[in-house]
Parts: C-alpha cells; structure tokens; sequence
C-alpha cells in the first residue's frame, strides 16, 4: 500500500503524572512520517519532541489518539505485538551513545549482538568500515569517543537491519567533526531506503530533513 505513511498519528496527547499533578507534555498531535525519507521533529528543549518520539518507537503508549504504524493501529496492542514490531521493524537509538550499546562487549561483538537480537547475520567489518570505525574492531567501548560510540550505536541498527530508525538528538553530545559524520550516516541511511525519524534542535540536521514537523510546547505548528 504504497500511499500508506510509515507512521500516522492522530489526536496524539501524552500525559505524565508529577507530584504537582498531570502534566500534559504533548498536546493533540497529528502528522504522518513518510517512508524511505529524514523526518525531523525540530523543536527546543521541553517541545515534546523526545516524547513523541518515545511513542513513534512503541516505547510509551499515548495517554489519547492513534498512533498506525505502516497501516497497522497500534494503540491498543497487547505488550507482545508491540515488543515484536519494535524487535523486528523499529530500531531506536537514544541521545546518550553508551545507552544503544553494551559496554562488556567490543566493538565488533555489538554489531554481531544487534544483528542476532533481529534473527540476522551481519558483515560486520563492512559496517564498521563504512562508518569510519575499521580500526576500532577489537576496542572496548571505553576506548571509543564519544562521537565514536554513536556512530556504533548507528552501525547496530544496520547490523539488526531495521526498516525504521528512530534517533533522539544524535549530534547533541559530539564535536562539530563527529556530528558531520553522523548527518552523512543519516543520509547515507536515507540513500539506501531507510525510514529515519530523528528529535532535533541541530539546525544542520533540519536543515537535512526532507520532512520537518515543528513543535512548540507540546504543540505541532502550523
């Protein structure tokens, strides 16, 4: 079904509970997210753009609305349907690197680690050849940099071979030079047919989007 988005959202609010009381932190979203395209959700700290992201990811459930993924609704999935599609079609990959991977691991073991996790192999040195990391095969995480250890984080969802990546501020953490390398994994994953949804205030990585939702205040702007 080709004119089916990857993810259509509608009416989309999220609730947190707080000592204060509920705070609403996404107010009645409504977007698509097309297939094989960057889609950012641009907005500043506090936007609401990492929670939704979190509900894209079948992470967190909306406290309201419908969230479908590639034609299915997802809302109201039982805990194995929606652990399965994230297991085999969602990868996600969080803003802090070291939280993606697994740090008793080398480098090349997380790469082998995320593609068993999908029920594949993966051509390892491949991977870390085309992210700039041939080198760093047999290190242990805590001899990567930073910059390093996203872009690995990166490599184990094209180990794992996700449809859709899901990145929470990618570049937020990294050098200027680290951060270019991350926007040409991004498009490098668009080239080759991914679906790539990233949270964002990197004005480069909007810049990058072929598909920009705006948010402000848990709002999506017109």
């Amino acid at each position: 079904m080709p004119d089916v988005p990857m993810f259509q959202l509608d009416g989309v609010g999220v609730d947190y509970p707080t000592p204060a009381g509920l705070v609403t932190a996404v107010h009645d979203a409504a977007f698509t997210v097309p297939h094989r395209e960057l889609t950012v959700l641009a907005g500043p700290s506090g936007s609401g753009k990492s929670t939704l992201l979190r509900v894209l990811g079948l992470v967190d459930r909306p406290s309201r609305g419908s969230v479908c993924f590639d034609g299915t609704e997802t809302t109201n999935l039982g805990h194995r349907s929606r652990r399965l599609l994230r297991r085999d079609h969602l990868g996600v990959v969080f803003q802090q690197p070291l939280d993606n991977l697994l740090e008793y691991l080398s480098v090349e073991d997380n790469l082998h680690a995320a593609a068993r996790s999908a029920r594949r192999a993966c051509d390892a040195a491949a991977i870390l050849a085309r992210l700039g990391l041939a080198h760093t095969a047999d290190w242990r995480l805590t001899a990567l940099s930073g910059g390093q250890q996203q872009r690995l984080a990166f490599g184990c969802e094209l180990a794992r071979g996700s449809a859709v990546i899901l990145a929470d501020e990618p570049t937020s953490q990294l050098d200027e030079a680290s951060a270019d390398l991350v926007l040409e994994t991004l498009a490098d994953l668009v080239a080759d047919e991914f679906t790539v949804v990233v949270a964002s205030h990197d004005d480069r990585l909007i810049a990058l989007g072929s598909h920009v939702v705006r948010l402000r205040e848990g709002r999506v702007a017109a």
